[in-house]
């Protein structure tokens, strides 16, 4: 049994920031938060230094890292491989993301996702299907071959498996956009992105259910004009959800600070990683093509990005270089914000008594050094 207090740290809950105080985990949950002097004596104890403590970093998106792709390998080993890298980055659940694909290629990944489900809880999070409804005009590194209307069979099918499917992202002017209630009622949440509509398309479908933004900016519409704000102006003129790539290479770091200024906290930090992400890797394969890593950017033969070669904690340490925001924002951003994003705040996403114990514990100069997954603790 797990029974154990986290001390010594400066703790953020997610609402505050406490000092001299500990956390009490029991099995798999936070017990309790109590003062420092408030710990059992015969409790076993893991002082953390004078850490940083939050609750463990919940990625909405991300493809592969630790060498590993979803679309390459679509098995249960590649995403334990994905879990495993990411707890050295602090992220302790995240959403595996399959890229567009052939309808035998997204039902296996639906058919993996099923089996990780029932081996692992509070880590992979369910699927984000990114494609393959999508705008050819803006297709980035996705095939354009393979992008297409989804037949009312694949419609079926997504929505049969809504309960492993989390979040599918489509164009707002792909036609299977027309099914966006459908989805919602099989309990996806839907995404905008990879799409060229106009403002006026994009809050029509909003309107009919969207409920988030898949990385914000990129394979978008921009704000071209006074005359007509694409899928961003949408986007930052709602109250959905969106993700947001905070590498220096996806976003401006003046758009970052526009977008968080519009979006509050319905801005979630992604990383949108791939294989190279945790390692020292120079090149990868992506969805058949060669896409080459130099200095932390990811780009295939035509100079369209592909994925991103960053963590969690780095994009924490990013934004606190590049924003004015406080790091309990930012760390919300990581935390908090994903959790309600995909409707699991209840669950995960703060420190707080009777939540699962997914933790993650980082000093000043950004060093992971410990998680907690379902209450184990495990020092980097």
């Amino acid at each position: 049994m797990n029974h154990y207090a986290l001390t010594n740290a400066v703790i953020y809950t997610g609402e505050k920031v406490l000092y001299q105080h500990a956390v009490i985990v029991k099995d798999d949950r936070i017990d309790a938060v109590v003062h420092q002097n408030d710990v059992p004596t015969n409790l076993k104890k893991v002082d953390l230094n004078g850490a940083n403590l939050s609750a463990g970093f919940i990625d909405l998106q991300l493809n592969g890292c630790g060498g590993v792709m979803f679309n390459e390998e679509t098995t249960v080993r590649t995403l334990e491989i994905m879990q495993e890298t990411n707890l050295k980055s602090g992220t302790t659940s995240y959403l595996p993301t399959f890229i567009t694909s052939s309808d035998e290629g997204m039902k296996e990944a639906v058919k993996v996702m099923r089996d990780y489900l029932a081996k692992y809880k509070n880590q992979a999070l369910g699927l984000h299907l990114e494609g393959p409804y999508l705008s050819v005009a803006k297709k980035g590194v996705h095939r354009p071959d393979l992008i297409r209307e989804a037949s009312g069979e694949m419609i079926d099918f997504l929505c049969e498996n809504g309960d492993v499917i989390t979040k599918l992202t489509l164009a707002a002017e792909n036609p299977t956009a027309d099914h966006i209630a459908k989805f919602v009622d099989a309990g996806i949440i839907v995404s905008v992105g990879h799409s060229n509509a106009t403002y006026q398309q994009t809050k029509e479908r909003i309107a009919q259910g969207i409920g988030f933004a898949t990385h914000l900016h990129n394979a978008m519409s921009p704000v071209s004009s006074g005359r007509d704000g694409g899928v961003v102006g949408a986007v930052l003129d709602s109250d959905i959800y969106a993700g947001i790539i905070v590498d220096g290479y996806h976003v401006d770091w003046g758009n970052v600070r526009i977008a968080k200024k519009a979006k509050g906290d319905k801005l979630v930090i992604v990383t949108d990683a791939v294989a190279p992400a945790g390692t020292d890797m120079e090149y990868f394969i992506f969805v058949g093509k060669k896409v080459t890593v130099k200095d932390g950017r990811c780009v295939d033969e035509f100079g369209s990005l592909g994925g991103a070669a960053i963590t969690m904690i780095e994009s924490i340490r990013n934004m606190t270089q590049h924003t004015d925001l406080s790091l309990a924002e930012i760390l919300r951003m990581c935390t908090l914000y994903p959790a309600r994003a995909i409707h699991i705040e209840d669950q995960l996403g703060s420190i707080e008594a009777g939540k699962i114990a997914n933790l993650a514990a980082f000093d000043n100069q950004f060093n992971v050094l410990g998680t907690a997954v379902n209450g184990e603790w495990k020092a980097n």
